[in-house]
C-alpha cells in the first residue's frame, strides 16, 4: 500500500517486525513502503526499543490536528526551489530532528538546526525561523543562544542590516574538533586518577588503559577530520566512485594520507 499515511494496522506490523528483530528494510518490504518511511516512523515515535503502535498512531493524529489548526488554509506556502516536494522536505526535517535529539541536542534546537541545514543559503533570519517553525520569537532567540554557545551557529548582518543565523559548511569539522578536545580532557582526568590511586593497582591500571584508548581515539579523530575537511566544501559535481563503490577523498587529502604513511 505505497503512498499516504501509515494505517494503524501497518504500525502494528512495524511493531511486530521490531519485536522480531527485523531490519527496517525488511519491514518496509513487507509493507510495500519505502525504507525511509519506516525509519522515520520509528525514529519519530520512541526509536526501535520503545516504539508502540497505538501510541505512535495517536501521536500522528495529534500532530496532524495541530498542523491543521496552525496553518490557515487560505495562506499557501510558497513553492520550494529546485522543484522540491514540501511534504518530503518537512518529513526529512522531522527525521533529522529526531536523530539530533537522540544524540543529546534539545528538540527545539534540533528543529532550528534542521531548518538551517535544509536551506540552500545555510542561513535564516529570526522572522523566517519564527514563520517556518510556527514558534514565538522568544523561542527562536533562546534556541539560537544555546546553539551559539555550542559553536553550532553564528550571527551575521546581511545587506539589509538584518541579523541572520548561519551554519557554516565546516560545522561538522568544528564539531569533530570539539569532540576531540572533550576526549583529551577525559584523558587528563583519567591520568590524574592513576596518580591518586597508585600506579600498578587494579583501579589505576583500568584508568591508564582508558586514558591510552581515548588518547588514541582523540588523535585519530583530529587527524581524520583534518584530512577530510575539504569534503565539506566540495561542489555538487561528485567524483567517480572507486571499484569498491566508495567515493575517494579529495586529491589533496589522498596525497597527505600517502605522505603520512
Amino acid at each position: 500500500m505505497p503512498g499516504g499515511r501509515l494505517s494503524q494496522q501497518e504500525r502494528q506490523e512495524i511493531a511486530r517486525g521490531l519485536a522480531d528483530g527485523l531490519a527496517y528494510a525488511e519491514i518496509a518490504r513487507r509493507l510495500e513502503r519505502p525504507t525511509s518511511t519506516v525509519t522515520r516512523e520509528v525514529m519519530r515515535n520512541g526509536g526501535p526499543n520503545d516504539y508502540r503502535a497505538e501510541a505512535a498512531h495517536r501521536a500522528t493524529e495529534r500532530r496532524a490536528h495541530r498542523r491543521g489548526q496552525s496553518a490557515p488554509r487560505s495562506q499557501e506556502a510558497p513553492p520550494l526551489p529546485h522543484g522540491r516536494d514540501p511534504e518530503a522536505v518537512r518529513a526529512y526535517e522531522e527525521t533529522f530532528t529526531e536523530v539530533m535529539v537522540q544524540s543529546g541536542l534539545p528538540k527545539m534546537m534540533s528543529r532550528v538546526m534542521a531548518s538551517l541545514l535544509t536551506t540552500d543559503s545555510g542561513s535564516l533570519t529570526a522572522a523566517e525561523l519564527t514563520q517556518r517553525l510556527q514558534v514565538s520569537p522568544a523561542t527562536v532567540s533562546k534556541s539560537i543562544a544555546f546553539l551559539e554557545s555550542q559553536t553550532l551557529v553564528r550571527r551575521e548582518r546581511d545587506e539589509r542590516r538584518r541579523e541572520r543565523y548561519v551554519i557554516d559548511d565546516d560545522l561538522w569539522y568544528q564539531s569533530m574538533l570539539a569532540s576531540s578536545k572533550a576526549l583529551i580532557q577525559q584523558v587528563e582526568v583519567s591520568r590524574q586518577g592513576v596518580a591518586v590511586l597508585g600506579p600498578g593497582t587494579p583501579a589505576a591500571t583500568r584508568l591508564e588503559n582508558i586514558a591510552r584508548f581515548l588518547d588514541y581515539v582523540a588523535e585519530s579523530l583530529t587527524r581524520a577530520a583534518a584530512q577530510a575537511r575539504d569534503i565539506l566544501s566540495t561542489g555538487p559535481a561528485a567524483e567517480p566512485a572507486t571499484e569498491s563503490g566508495e567515493t575517494p577523498l579529495p586529491r589533496a587529502h589522498s596525497t597527505s594520507l600517502a605522505e603520512e604513511s
